[in-house]
């Protein structure tokens, strides 16, 4: 206890006992981990969290009553629950352990996605949540820096509504972000110039607004990954593969161990460019029969016989249709045929990943729901190891896992050293 009966911080420099100095010390290198653990709901009380890291009750005691003065977290004393398992009791004496959240009025992320319907910005506080968003219907300019500072304009004012204070932003593009420059390589579905430096403009954005922290960029479904890994469909899964459609076009991600897996350059996981069927349509990347083109919103409203209108988003008539006429017999054909071309691809990535889960979003979450027997079958069947053991395919569960992950990427300085971040 400190001299005012609370327990010790972790940067309270008057504690003059060696024993307490070493245990504070100790304490603040686990900041970051013991905020990553609450973050990602993997320590929902001070007893796990003191297992977890591995350091002793009073230690963690420390670490979480800092974290909780930095205003991440929130320590309740009250009892978290007398069962049995999970860490639900503390000490010796079977005293109920304090539970542990992330604070709910605490620090937020400016969290945005650009893609080729328009953009949305968003504040996402720890955990992943999702505090308010401002969607934004546009005809997306093929000068970036017009979008762009659109979409911070935009999250800027939520911020000013909020009062809350930010720690950086990030920004999803449906694009190959390439490294260490930040440029996006191939934003096929955009008019934007390939390229076009997006991180640069968006930190010049985000300066110019006034707001705090770094200004990070990433592929939209490599962030999308990302979430789910840390707070939905993902979470456990050591080697993951997301296969996603959103507006037009397929991406795919990978997390390995907790870490996207990026390539040398920013530039692995380019799975729309698989090719699915030889004799397809053609490809922009030159090639014919990509997933990119046969099993993206666009592909299955024309196989249905549809007309794309201009009224909503390509993804959301495509989500109706398969909502509201899934009997309709040009609708189940073209549901057939998606799901097999998706199914051929997931196929050809599990022989080359070997992954233990696969999450699918978008579309692609949808036909997975609509003939989930059908799409696990073709997997199995195109598969080396699909019959023998069976790669779970999952749904992707977060609303807006891009802009998810966009804020981690805002968030991860913060984990990292909490301290220094909020200096």
């Amino acid at each position: 206890m400190n001299g005012n009966g609370a327990p010790p911080r972790v940067g309270d420099v008057t504690t003059v006992s060696t024993s307490t100095r070493t245990r504070l010390e100790r304490g603040r290198g686990a900041l970051g981990p013991a905020l990553e653990l609450v973050h990602t709901g993997r320590a929902p009380t001070r007893a796990v969290l003191t297992a977890e890291l591995g350091v002793t009750r009073a230690t963690a005691g420390a670490v979480a009553a800092e974290l909780e003065a930095l205003g991440l977290i929130r320590v309740d004393s009250r009892p978290a629950g007398s069962g049995g398992g999970g860490g639900g009791t503390g000490g010796a004496q079977g005293r109920p352990s304090h539970r542990l959240s992330v604070a709910e009025n605490g620090p937020v992320a400016l969290a945005a996605q650009v893609h080729s319907d328009g953009f949305r910005a968003a504040l996402v506080g720890l955990g992943g949540r999702i505090v308010a968003t401002a969607p934004g219907k546009v005809t997306v300019s093929a000068d970036p820096a017009q979008v762009l500072g659109a979409v911070v304009e935009a999250g800027a004012a939520l911020l000013a509504e909020s009062g809350r204070r930010c720690v950086g932003a990030g920004l999803a593009v449906p694009s190959a972000v390439a490294e260490p420059d930040g440029t996006a390589l191939n934003p096929l579905h955009l008019a934007w110039p390939a390229g076009s430096p997006v991180r640069a403009i968006f930190a010049e954005c985000v300066k110019a607004a006034g707001i705090d922290g770094p200004a990070l960029t990433g592929n939209d479904v490599n962030l999308a990954a990302l979430a789910e890994h840390r707070h939905g469909a993902g979470r456990s899964a050591q080697h993951l593969l997301c296969v996603a459609t959103g507006h037009r076009g397929v991406g795919g991600a990978l997390v390995l161990d907790g870490r996207l897996h990026s390539g040398s350059s920013g530039l692995a996981l380019e799975v729309g460019h698989l090719t699915v069927n030889p004799e397809g349509r053609a490809c922009h990347c030159g090639s014919r029969g990509c997933l990119d083109v046969e099993a993206d919103p666009l592909a299955f409203l024309t196989a249905a016989g549809r007309s794309p209108g201009p009224e909503v988003s390509l993804l959301q008539q495509a989500r109706d249709l398969l909502r509201d006429e899934p009997a309709e017999p040009a609708v189940r054909a073209a549901t057939q045929e998606l799901i097999d071309r998706l199914g051929l691809g997931l196929a050809g990535l599990v022989n080359i990943l070997n992954p233990d889960r696969i999450i699918l979003g978008g579309l692609h979450r949808e036909l997975l729901y609509a003939d989930p027997e059908r799409l696990r079958a073709v997997v199995a069947d195109r598969s080396l190891w699909g019959r023998s053991g069976g790669v779970p395919i999952l749904p992707c569960t977060l609303d807006h896992n891009s802009l998810v992950g966009a804020a981690e990427l805002a968030w991860q300085p913060v984990l990292d050293d909490p301290l220094a971040a909020l200096a």
